[in-house]
C-alpha cells in the first residue's frame, strides 16, 4: 500500500448555520479542517495509508483535534505538541449572489511557533512514497516556512514524490515576506504542482500572463515556464472554476505532463452545499490517480475533477465521497438518484 505524508495546520472551524451572516449568528458549528489535512482525509478515504504531521497545543482543544485526525483514519504518529492555541477560522457561508467570508484567528498558533530542526523528517519519510504540502503553511510564519523547506529538502533527498497546492491566501502572509520571497525555493523540489497559472506566476515572481484555458496552443508554452524553475516537475494541474454565484459553480480541470494537455469536462454543480475544501478534494483525487496504476492521465484528471464536484455537496472541510461515487460521476452519471 502506498503511503502519503502531509504537513500543515489543522484548524478549528466555526461556521454559521443555514447561511446566516456573522451578525445574525447566535451559535457556530464547530468542526475541524485545513488544506493539507483535508487531502490526507481524502486519501485515507480511498484506502491509502496516510499520515498528517503538525503541531498541536497540549490542551483540551488540541486533544479534540487529535481525536478528529484519528477518527478520519489518518496516522498521528509524528505529531508534535507545544504552543498555547489551535488556529481558528470563522466561516460565513454565502448563498446566491452573496459570497462566503472567512475570518482567520490563527496568529501565534501552535504551528506558527514551530521550531526549525524540531522534526526528524528523515525518520518520518523512511517508508513514505509521497509528500504533500501547500502554500498555506509557509504563509503562516517564518518558522513554518523554514520547517516546510526542511521537509521538502529531506523528501527530495530521499527520492520521495513531492506535490504542492499553491493555495494563495492573501489574508495570511503577514510576517514581512511575500510569496515570491519564499515559494520559488520550495516549489523547485516539486514533482506535481496544482494551481492556476496566474497564481503560479504571482507566487514565483514571474511576469503576469493572461492564460486562456481553452487555447490548446498557448497553454503548453505558459505551463512550460513553471518547468524551467522546477527541474523535477512532471505534472501541473489546474482546477477550472467558473462561478455563476455562490450556489452555482461550474467545475472542470486540466492536467499537463510537459507534452500533452488533458481536460476534464466542465460540470454544473448546483446547489452548492459547501465549497470549502473543494480544491483539497481535487488535490486528493489527483494524488490518488497518479498513484493508481489502473488510471491513465485522462482518467486521473477526470477523477480529480469529479471529486472536486462532489465535495461541493458535502458539509465540512473533508471530501467524504467514496471511490465508487466519484467514478460514477466521472463516468457521466450525475443523476443523483437514490441508491436503494
Amino acid at each position: 500500500m502506498k503511503k502519503v505524508i502531509t504537513f500543515g495546520e489543522i484548524l478549528l472551524r466555526l461556521s454559521t448555520e443555514r447561511h446566516l451572516r456573522f451578525s445574525q449568528a447566535t451559535n457556530f458549528n464547530a468542526t475541524y479542517g485545513g488544506g493539507e489535512f483535508n487531502v490526507a482525509v481524502s486519501l485515507a478515504n480511498y484506502g491509502l495509508e496516510t499520515e498528517f504531521v503538525t503541531r498541536l497545543p497540549k490542551n483540551d482543544i488540541g486533544d479534540c483535534a487529535l481525536q478528529e485526525i484519528r477518527k478520519q483514519n489518518v496516522s498521528t504518529a509524528n505529531i508534535q505538541f507545544g504552543g498555547d492555541r489551535l488556529g481558528i477560522y470563522f466561516l460565513e457561508t454565502g448563498a446566491g449572489t452573496r459570497g462566503s467570508k472567512v475570518v482567520y484567528d490563527r496568529a501565534s498558533s501552535a504551528i506558527a511557533q514551530i521550531e526549525p530542526s524540531s522534526i526528524d523528517w528523515k525518520s518520518i519519510f523512511k517508508d513514505a512514497d509521497w509528500f504533500h504540502w501547500s502554500g498555506v503553511t509557509p504563509a503562516i510564519s517564518s518558522n513554518a516556512a523554514a520547517v516546510c523547506l526542511e521537509a521538502v529538502k529531506a523528501a527530495h533527498a530521499m527520492g520521495i514524490t513531492i506535490s504542492s497546492d499553491l493555495n494563495y491566501r492573501s489574508k495570511l502572509w503577514k510576517y514581512g515576506k511575500e510569496p515570491k520571497d519564499i515559494m520559488p525555493e520550495l516549489l523547485k523540489y516539486s514533482h506535481v504542482i496544482l494551481g492556476d497559472l496566474d497564481t503560479a506566476f504571482f507566487m514565483t515572481g514571474q511576469e503576469k500572463q493572461d492564460p486562456d484555458y481553452q487555447d490548446m496552443e498557448s497553454l503548453p508554452q505558459l505551463y512550460d515556464l513553471l518547468y524551467k524553475s522546477a527541474p523535477d516537475l512532471k505534472y501541473v494541474a489546474t482546477t477550472l472554476r467558473y462561478s455563476i454565484n455562490a450556489s452555482h459553480q461550474k467545475i472542470g480541470g486540466i492536467l499537463y505532463d510537459g507534452k500533452d494537455i488533458y481536460y476534464a469536462k466542465t460540470r454544473e454543480v448546483t446547489p452548492v452545499v459547501d465549497r470549502v475544501g473543494s480544491g483539497d478534494a481535487f488535490m486528493g483525487g489527483l494524488i490518488y490517480g497518479l498513484l493508481n496504476d489502473d488510471l491513465d492521465k485522462q482518467g486521473t484528471i477526470d477523477f480529480a475533477a469529479a471529486a472536486c464536484c462532489l465535495k461541493h455537496t458535502i458539509t465540512g472541510d473533508f471530501n467524504l465521497a467514496s471511490i465508487a461515487e466519484i467514478e460514477q460521476l466521472a463516468g457521466g452519471d450525475s443523476s443523483g438518484k437514490v441508491s436503494r
